[in-house]
């Protein structure tokens, strides 16, 4: 294995164990209080909403499309290109006081202001209905998503481990929507794509952290460590692993913020508190809850029975 650093001596991390789970429970209580009293500002996709394809002549600045389209004061919209420069799709929000129609032609007049060579291709409309279904879908995806990592880490490993794993990752759920909560960002399906990738990502650093722990218990220099000198080992042990690992990814994360456009933003900045705060929640959320579950050696390693032979 890669290894930027060795390090020499095991850090104590489960010594901090009530401090980091005080916070975590802390910020998780914070994130639900902005998430109940300032709610989520839903997409289009959610709230419903009109969707436009508009196709230019030549090459099509988004910017300034997107520049006309505010310019209308319709609320937060969405201009995006569709493959190409030429094609630009425009999503609006619901406004009761006007038909989709109506607010077509207002707004491929005001594009003709600039290229009167643009021409709308096509005009949908979102009911409600439609963005209350993917909202029941995007939790029941969630909740499969959870129920299948419950029944992957009980399997491979044993429940505890199943339990913690699961409310790290919820952790960082929550504390994503809370972030979107707290400042208004639009919330929208790439950023329900994003913060389910982020469950796959955390549960798989979770999993690395458990398996260098269930490997600890069976090497025969930790047979007389305590359980928390074991942990502290096996995250030690990681760390090198989780820097390079989470370094690179918040490294191509962060070029999809930067150079990503407006379609991306929302879906990169997703992605990129839920693995800085997945590399928190697997290290010091998970790993002191198998201590809370009250974990031991022998949930780990089952005690060798000798069998008595029979006296003749």
């Amino acid at each position: 294995m890669i290894e930027l650093f060795h390090m020499k001596r095991d850090v104590p991390f489960m010594s901090y164990g009530k401090l980091t789970t005080a916070i975590s429970l802390a910020t998780f209580v914070v994130a639900v209080f902005f998430l109940i009293f300032k709610g989520l500002n839903f997409g289009v996709e959610f709230t419903g909403g009109t969707v436009l394809e508009v196709r230019y002549a030549q090459a099509a600045e988004t910017n300034k499309v997107r520049e006309r389209v505010d310019a209308l004061k319709y609320g937060e919209s969405q201009v995006q290109s569709l493959g190409t420069t030429r094609d630009i799709m425009i999503r609006l929000p619901n406004i009761k006081s006007k038909t989709s129609a109506q607010l077509s032609n207002e707004v491929l007049v005001e594009l003709k202001k600039d290229d009167a060579s643009v021409e709308m291709r096509k005009v949908e409309f979102i009911g409600p209905s439609v963005g209350s279904e993917l909202v029941t879908h995007g939790l029941v995806a969630t909740l499969l998503v959870c129920i299948g990592i419950i029944i992957y880490l009980a399997i491979r490993f044993e429940w505890r481990f199943a339990v913690s794993a699961v409310i790290a990752n919820m952790h960082d759920v929550v504390i994503i929507l809370g972030f979107f909560a707290l400042f208004q960002w639009e919330f929208s399906l790439p950023v329900l794509a994003g913060v389910l990738a982020v469950l796959g990502y955390s549960v798989n650093e979770s999993v690395v952290v458990f398996d260098r722990i269930r490997e600890n218990f069976r090497k025969p220099e930790m047979r007389g460590k305590g359980v928390p000198e074991v942990i502290d080992n096996a995250i030690t042990a990681t760390m090198s692993r989780t820097i390079i690992t989470h370094l690179s990814t918040e490294m191509m994360v962060l070029s999809m913020l930067i150079l990503g456009g407006p379609s991306l933003h929302y879906f990169a900045i997703a992605l990129t508190i839920g693995i800085v705060f997945g590399i928190y929640s697997s290290v010091l959320v998970a790993s002191p809850l198998l201590l809370l579950f009250g974990l031991t050696r022998e949930n780990m390693v089952k005690p060798v029975t000798v069998k008595e032979e029979a006296v003749v």
